[in-house]
């Protein structure tokens, strides 16, 4: 009989590629991984794996095998569900990656509510970016993921994974209250000059924040480059810099500041997702429910002005 954990990582060699990523991911030793996969060969009978360079391949057999072991994987985790769903309480760990200004946000007051409510749920919270987060959620790292998606920058569509809406967080100018930066633009490219602070260009909000400057017909003059709002909200506070943050890091990080709104008001998606085989779990619905809650909570502060162009 085939193993369905030795299944489990020939699906992780399909998605990786090399042994020894996988062998990172599921926290094993590259040895063990080639010895797992020898194992599965011979329940199988088959070759599954060709050398390809420093990576592996699968052969057409392997990845029939996986289309299967995908389908065998997400019906394990329908049958946990719905064990899960008889009990009388929610329990067990939940673990949860997410991206930093969710974990700064949201997600204190999400976790007071299933304290709360489900008090025999242990959660786990990791920060990741949203490209790292969805690596976890798909080698089962984590159960459910915060996300993230900003305008013209669409998440690809990942099989296997449900997506759900917890809320449109507006995009704000955020200029500083005080100093020669305050002074109030009237339109966007009024801005070519001022000195950025940005996520980096090699980040989805660092390519949005540069394509809004680029279509207002100028190059940002990128004087901070982090990945850090609160560094950002900083910076503007303190008159050195301009920037462009989610209105979800509401006034307790934005005093000091002006918000002016964008011209286009753009939003970016803040989503959950999970794996479709855990989508009716007691504690999946359980996070979603609190994290739709703890925004419902939140009041994001209203932009002082609304540029025009």
């Amino acid at each position: 009989m085939l193993n369905l954990q030795r299944l489990r990582m020939l699906r992780e060699v399909q998605r990786m590629g090399t042994l020894a990523k996988v062998a990172r991911s599921m926290a094993y030793t590259p040895s063990a991984v080639s010895q797992q996969l020898a194992l599965l060969e011979r329940e199988a009978g088959v070759v599954l794996l060709e050398h390809v360079g420093r990576g592996v391949r699968l052969t057409p057999e392997a990845e029939n095998l996986v289309h299967h072991a995908d389908a065998m994987l997400a019906r394990m985790e329908l049958a946990e569900s719905e064990l899960a769903g008889s009990h009388t309480e929610v329990g067990g760990t939940l673990r949860i990656g997410a991206f930093q200004t969710a974990v700064m946000t949201v997600a204190s007051r999400a976790l007071d509510i299933l304290d709360e409510r489900h008090p025999k749920l242990a959660v786990d919270i990791t920060q990741r970016e949203v490209g790292e987060a969805y690596e976890g959620l798909l080698a089962h790292e984590f159960d459910v993921i915060i996300g993230e998606e900003y305008p013209g920058l669409a998440e690809p569509v990942r099989e296997g994974v449900d997506r759900t809406t917890v809320i449109r967080d507006p995009l704000n100018l955020v200029i500083p209250g005080e100093g020669p930066l305050a002074e109030t633009p009237r339109r966007f490219s009024d801005l070519k000059d001022a000195p950025w602070a940005m996520d980096p260009a090699d980040q989805p909000t660092g390519q949005w924040a540069r394509g809004i400057c680029r279509s207002a017909g100028f190059e940002p003059r990128v004087r901070f480059d982090t990945r850090n709002p609160l560094i950002q909200a900083h910076l503007v506070r303190t008159g050195h810099a301009v920037a462009l943050i989610p209105a979800l890091l509401n006034r307790q990080y934005l005093a000091g500041t002006r918000l002016i709104g964008l011209p286009g008001d753009d939003h970016r998606m803040v989503y959950t997702s999970n794996r479709t085989g855990r989508a009716s779990h007691p504690a999946i619905l359980a996070c979603r429910e609190a994290f739709q809650e703890a925004v419902r909570g939140e009041t994001a502060p209203e932009p002082d002005l609304r540029l025009t162009e």
